[in-house]
């Protein structure tokens, strides 16, 4: 990561060996989890199995191996295996470890290679039950509609939340259908709130285009739609565009066919259809825009984005930042001080930007001295746990 100008000098990464992190419980315990829930959930032949149990002892006993299977992103990934040769997956920079972690899968499964396996999503049951049944992603969409205020920019408040909040909706935590009213009884849950800078920003005038880099497919993603809805019904923007996963990767990230299957399953129910409807007819002239590219299911953070992506997310009014993952890759996935300036750091982003990101790591900046004091006396998983969020927007001055 190049130091910004004006920071102090860049911290090291998250590493899988530091003992009693998230980093390494997401290795020694939820990787063997996911490939267990894989196995479970696909009807795959015995060589696939073996190969995914394979893959499992090698996270829990052995070295990092390269990628063995003939595939255009081999070369790429060689290059970044190079770099740790020799060590085990317990003692490699986190983010490196999670995105390997989804391509040997892949290759496990022969996702890339032809055959019958070839493009089938080993996750696609998973994202199945985010969308079905009475805790999926139509239910919970068309429960949050009638919530909605009437007033645009109120609406675009609550959505704002209900997109911070959608990942870890489940039955047992409907009040973020609520938007606002999550505000209203949690504020102390929003450590960083700027959703009315980001509305005031949206409505302020009318701009060219805005982007979403997409995170989970199901509840998120319906929420997610529905302020892209807002958006454009209101005039704010000429056009989004929604940034997503060319390949399956963190088991729920949301990929082009699951947005488009989404907006089908949404037209089917009566709450959410006139949105829906909406949605299609932009999708299908090109208002609405679903895009993929390698860099999003790569090893490599934000500040190594390359100079096609670069460009492309430059010319965004404003880039909405969605989820745990993007925040990580934002900062570097690196140690910096909680205090520190998100605004400094990130200086060599190329757009204005809002991060929309529940707290599901041990990295984060921009709070006060004495939030971090508080947090640190109230809860010692506060960073993990999932019950915080942040809603930060971020304008360079013009240049």
């Amino acid at each position: 990561m190049v130091e910004p100008s004006g920071v102090q000098p860049v911290p090291p990464p998250l590493m899988t060996s530091e003992p009693g992190s998230f980093a390494e419980a997401t290795i020694i315990r939820r990787k063997p989890q996911i490939i267990e829930d894989v196995i479970r959930d696909n009807d795959y032949p015995p060589e696939i199995v073996d190969a995914l149990r394979a893959l499992e002892e090698e996270i829990l006993t052995g070295e990092i191996q390269p990628l063995a299977e003939p595939a255009p992103d081999r070369a790429e990934w060689d290059a970044l295996w190079c770099r740790h040769v020799g060590l085990t997956w317990r003692n490699v920079p986190w983010y490196f470890a999670e995105a390997f972690f989804y391509r040997r899968l892949l290759e496990a499964v022969r996702y890339f290679q032809p055959g019958i396996w070839q493009g089938h999503d080993p996750f696609a049951a998973q994202k199945r039950r985010q969308i079905e049944g009475p805790g999926g992603a139509v239910t919970l969409a068309a429960e949050l509609i009638p919530l909605l205020p009437k007033e645009p920019a109120e609406a675009a408040r609550a959505l704002i939340y209900a997109s911070l909040w959608g990942n870890r909706v489940d039955l047992s935590n409907r009040e973020v259908l609520a938007g606002a009213a999550v505000q209203a009884g949690h504020p102390e849950d929003v450590l960083i709130d700027d959703s009315a800078g980001v509305a005031e920003f949206l409505r302020h005038e009318p701009h060219d285009r805005i982007d979403f880099v997409n995170d989970n497919a199901g509840p998120e993603a319906a929420f997610d739609l529905l302020l892209a809805d807002l958006i454009l019904e209101q005039g704010w923007a000429g056009q989004v565009r929604m940034h997503l996963k060319a390949y399956p990767f963190f088991v729920s990230d949301a990929m082009v066919k699951d947005v488009r299957e989404l907006i089908t399953r949404l037209e089917g129910a009566a709450q959410t259809r006139d949105a829906a409807d909406r949605l299609a007819g932009w999708l299908q002239s090109g208002i609405l825009e679903l895009r993929d590219h390698p860099f999003w299911t790569s090893a490599y953070t934000f500040d190594e984005m390359p100079a096609d992506l670069r460009r492309e997310i430059g010319a965004a009014d404003l880039v909405i930042l969605k989820g745990d993952a993007n925040y990580r890759r934002l900062l570097g996935d690196r140690h910096w001080p909680l205090t520190a300036s998100l605004e400094e750091i990130t200086a060599y982003f190329p757009a204005p930007y809002a991060v929309l990101r529940t707290l599901k790591a041990e990295i984060l900046v921009g709070l006060s001295e004495s939030q971090v004091q508080l947090l640190r006396s109230a809860e010692a998983d506060w960073l993990i746990n999932g019950r915080r969020g942040i809603i930060q927007l971020v304008v360079p001055p013009p240049r």
